[in-house]
């Protein structure tokens, strides 16, 4: 028999590689099992950790500017072997850089992230995975842009600071300068928001006053997604609007597309297709999963919906230990889940269930050997 184990992380509580460490040993001394780890990770905080377990890379440190233009020392992943980068582009340009009263999304700019790629590039990236969550920006990635030698015009052919105020003033691109690898660098994007650019849905609107903004600031913002789009589509030959998710990470959707001819595609996909997961979980009996709550929004792009999808074509029965969940029985099985149990059915409280994963996981794992 043949069981692979591919959680999420619990978030708050424990990694997905930390999941495997507790229940691989009690499935391999209670059983005759095959088990194969595989940790999965949504493009979301964690994901650099997983992607280390396949790629063995190395964290490279480099000196960026942050989201106001302040020097600070930024990493990312890099495996020498198979020349892929991985970027989480909050590393230079997140939220979690800046004091509660410096957020203002007018005023920051993704140029550090630019920088990132570029010094990845440098060292031999062929292929660079970009993970855009957590971001303090709202200028449609040209911060980025202008870190890797684009450079954006106002009227009068002067180069704007790229930061969002400013997307209103761009009146053309000039890439003459831009670093020419970009074009044979495979550039794939962690994705999983569908926002359109500019709009009642789009970046400034939905996300602009998380980031900071007043209501007449996201306005403005708005404007200025409008008009930079006509300046990208124009130059690049886009549609930049139409593009499912140009209005995440506040435009840097659209902006990866139209700078780096990036990819967009969804974080699970992206992390499946590193760790090669369709062919390793061949011929399994069951996989194993978990997460930190299984609820309704399981299946819109997180891990566990991939696992699912997967499994139902292979014919793998799927087994969740999750932390907890307020769907029926006959909900989880429409899942496609055929074993459930969680720790909030063991645990006294949720502290208790926060503070005793470990314990707890070990029970849910016992009980699930003790199934078949």
């Amino acid at each position: 028999m043949k069981i692979v184990l591919a959680p999420d992380k619990y978030k708050g509580s424990i990694t997905g590689i930390e999941f495997c460490n507790i229940v691989e040993p009690i499935i391999t001394s209670e059983t005759n099992a095959e088990v194969i780890r595989l940790p999965l990770a949504d493009g979301g905080d964690g994901t650099i950790e997983v992607v280390d377990f396949y790629l063995s890379g190395e964290m490279v440190r480099v000196k960026v500017n942050d989201p106001l233009f302040r020097i600070i020392e930024a990493s990312y992943l890099f495996s020498e072997a198979s020349k892929v980068a991985f970027i989480e582009m909050a590393e230079a340009s997140g939220m979690k850089l800046l004091k509660e009263e410096e957020r203002n999304c007018m005023h920051t700019s993704t140029y550090g992230t630019g920088e990132l790629i570029n010094d990845a590039i440098k060292r031999g990236a062929e292929h660079i995975i970009l993970g855009i969550g957590g971001s303090a920006t709202n200028d449609c990635g040209i911060g980025m842009a202008s870190a890797l030698g684009y450079k954006l015009l106002d009227d009068n052919n002067n180069e704007i600071k790229p930061v969002g105020r400013n997307l209103i003033e761009v009146k053309t691109i000039d890439a003459t300068k831009v670093n020419s690898k970009i074009k044979t660098t495979k550039i794939e994007i962690a994705c999983d928001v569908k926002n359109p650019l500019y709009g009642p849905q789009g970046a400034a609107y939905i996300y602009g006053k998380q980031k900071g903004a007043s209501p007449v600031e996201i306005e403005l913002l708005d404007q200025g997604l409008q008009n930079i789009s006509k300046v990208i589509d124009q130059h690049f030959n886009l549609d930049t609007q139409n593009i499912v998710g140009a209005g995440a990470a506040g435009g840097m959707g659209a902006g990866t597309v139209a700078f780096l001819n990036g990819i967009l595609n969804s974080g699970i996909d992206l992390i499946m297709q590193i760790a090669d997961f369709e062919n390793k979980i061949k011929d399994a009996s069951w996989i194993v999963t978990g997460e930190g709550r299984l609820d309704d929004q399981t299946l819109s792009g997180k891990a566990l919906s991939g696992i699912i999808n997967l499994a139902k074509q292979n014919k793998i029965k799927v087994a969740a230990l999750c932390g907890g969940t307020d769907l029926l029985p006959n909900e989880i099985a429409r899942m496609g889940i055929a074993y459930c149990k969680t720790i909030m059915d063991k645990a006294n409280s949720f502290e208790d269930a926060l503070e005793n994963t470990p314990q707890y996981l070990e029970g849910l794992a016992r009980e699930f050997i003790s199934s078949f």
